[in-house]
């Protein structure tokens, strides 16, 4: 009997537990009518119950699918209703009217959307959530959002999401009555080292009365903006690399064909832009042909992007420039008037309109560091596959057969002809290396902006500048000079705009180029 009336103890708590939580006429009818505050204290407090038909009626909110009659709510789908308290299916009345939302309740609808996910779901979308919360608790603290996030803290959350809601929760608590609280928070805020928390700082030091939260507000707002700055140069640093990265791929290639061989390829931007049509080509192949397959499309246009750029390059070498050898200003204009022949070609076949290049998933995306700094996936691809290229070309001139005849022939090519080497194939075979580098450089350019006729008049100029600068003939030279002139061209560029950073780095190049014409790097010895 002990145990029976045991029994019966735990169910009547148990059916009076879930009667507390269930969602009742009043409720649901204070949710839809009445002030916006007391339906924003409504909506919160539901938010929070593990109620299913609590969370139901919210989310059909959000979507406008709520009538309302009498005193009755419903939710509606289509032609069909339920009552949102019973979930019985029943008939819409003709007088049933649908509910005001204005901007204050949009904000705290989403708001409690974001909470309820929380409960139930993903990491990824735990993350989405919580940046809700938090974007919700900075643009309008309100002291009636903390039982959302304290209830969203207490489950088990994704570690980054909890990091989120814990900032949310100290910009909550900025508004309580507790100056211990208030004190915390600030300490808390201090810690993010995110540039949306600053303006928060500001305005609570204005209306702050205590004086131990104001010194903390201060305290906190002096770390963050220490830690904006260093995060702000490191920014500044990793973008400078990029664009190094991206101008040691554009130059790479013309270190050969011009460093190496002596020919002023003005085409040489127009074998980039081919490398980039041809990843575009393999992409929409990719879409039409193999969908499910369509992460790997940058794989195989890699290859295809060289062959088709060195393949473009050995017509060039073997049909025009193999007749200009030792004549460089002959070379240049021949070039330029291939440069514009092939950009015209393009037109013709794909219109003068930019083609857009999707990213890969695994190219998609950014990591986040200390904070605010955030390092998008395909710049640091692309600076990983520039060190990959450079590596290449260095292993390939340095310690293959192919390389050894490529320096013989520029060196002393009347010798290395007497030696036995074909200097007619290994020109071609020079050109088309330095050019199918250009195609590389085409195709990791396409991750990063579109792909049109004119994309490689946009690098050939800054090629140049890296050749001369580095060195001529010397790739260490174009590698110290493609990276010097990415963090030069940005640091500065952070204090004085673009324009003014071109302008000043043409005029270091120019006044470096006077006192060392030579470059960085100068030949010595025989090879001078």
């Amino acid at each position: 009997m002990f145990w029976l009336r045991s029994l019966g103890l735990w169910l009547a708590l148990a059916l009076g537990a879930n009667m507390a939580q269930a969602l009742t006429p009043a409720d649901a009818l204070a949710l839809v009518e009445g002030g916006a505050s007391e339906r924003i204290e409504t909506m919160n407090r539901l938010a929070v119950e593990p109620d299913e038909r609590a969370a139901a009626l919210i989310r059909a909110m959000a979507a406008r699918n709520v009538r309302v009659a009498g005193e009755k709510v419903f939710i509606v789908d289509g032609d069909a209703a339920i009552d949102s308290v019973t979930g019985e299916s029943v008939v819409l009345p003709a007088d049933a009217q649908d509910i005001m939302l204005n901007n204050r309740m949009r904000g705290a609808l989403e708001t409690a959307l974001a909470a309820l996910d929380l409960l139930n779901a993903g990491p990824q979308r735990q993350r989405e959530a919580a940046r809700t919360l938090q974007r919700g608790a900075f643009n309008e603290p309100d002291i009636e959002q903390l039982p959302l996030i304290d209830k969203a803290l207490a489950g088990d959350l994704d570690p980054q999401a909890r990091q989120t809601l814990e900032l949310a929760q100290a910009a909550v608590l900025l508004d309580s009555e507790d100056e211990t609280q208030r004190r915390a928070a600030a300490e808390k805020l201090g810690e993010a080292r995110q540039p949306l928390v600053r303006p928060l700082l500001l305005a609570q030091i204005e209306r702050e009365q205590s004086a131990s939260v104001k010194a903390a507000l201060d305290k906190s707002l002096k770390t963050l903006e220490r830690s904006l700055q260093f995060n702000s140069l490191l920014a500044q640093g990793f973008t400078g690399i990029s664009l190094g990265s991206i101008l040691l791929l554009a130059a790479l290639g013309l270190a050969i064909t011009y460093g190496l061989m002596g020919v002023i390829n003005m085409a040489h931007g127009e074998l980039i832009m081919i490398g980039a049509y041809a990843t575009w080509l393999v992409q929409v192949a990719f879409k039409q042909m193999f969908p499910d397959m369509f992460d790997w499309y940058l794989l195989v246009a890699m290859p295809i992007a060289f062959m088709t750029s060195a393949l473009v390059g050995a017509a060039m070498e073997r049909s025009v420039i193999r007749f200009l050898y030792g004549r460089p200003l002959e070379t240049l204009l021949a070039t330029w008037g291939i440069s514009l022949v092939l950009m015209q070609g393009v037109r013709s076949l794909f219109g003068a309109q930019n083609v857009g290049v999707e990213n890969p998933s695994w190219m998609s995306g950014s990591v986040t560091l200390m904070g605010n700094l955030t390092l998008p996936w395909n710049r640091i691809i692309i600076i990983g596959f520039a060190v990959v290229v450079l590596v290449g070309v260095t292993l390939m001139i340095g310690k293959t057969r192919l390389g050894l005849f490529v320096r013989g022939v520029t060196q002393n090519r009347p010798i290395a002809s007497c030696m036995g080497v074909n200097t007619a194939r290994i020109d071609t075979y020079a050109f088309a290396l330095g050019s199918g580098i250009a195609g590389l450089a085409g195709c990791a350019l396409s991750q990063i902006g579109n792909v049109g006729p004119d994309l490689g008049q946009s690098y050939i100029v800054d090629s140049f500048m890296v050749v001369v600068l580095g060195g001529v003939g010397q790739i260490a030279g174009t590698v110290y000079a493609a990276l010097g002139l990415g963090m030069l061209n940005k640091f500065i560029e952070g204090w004085a705009g673009a324009v003014l950073a071109k302008i000043a780095v043409l005029v270091f190049i120019i006044i470096f180029i006077q006192k060392r014409p030579q470059g960085i790097f100068a030949m010595k010895g025989r090879e001078a």
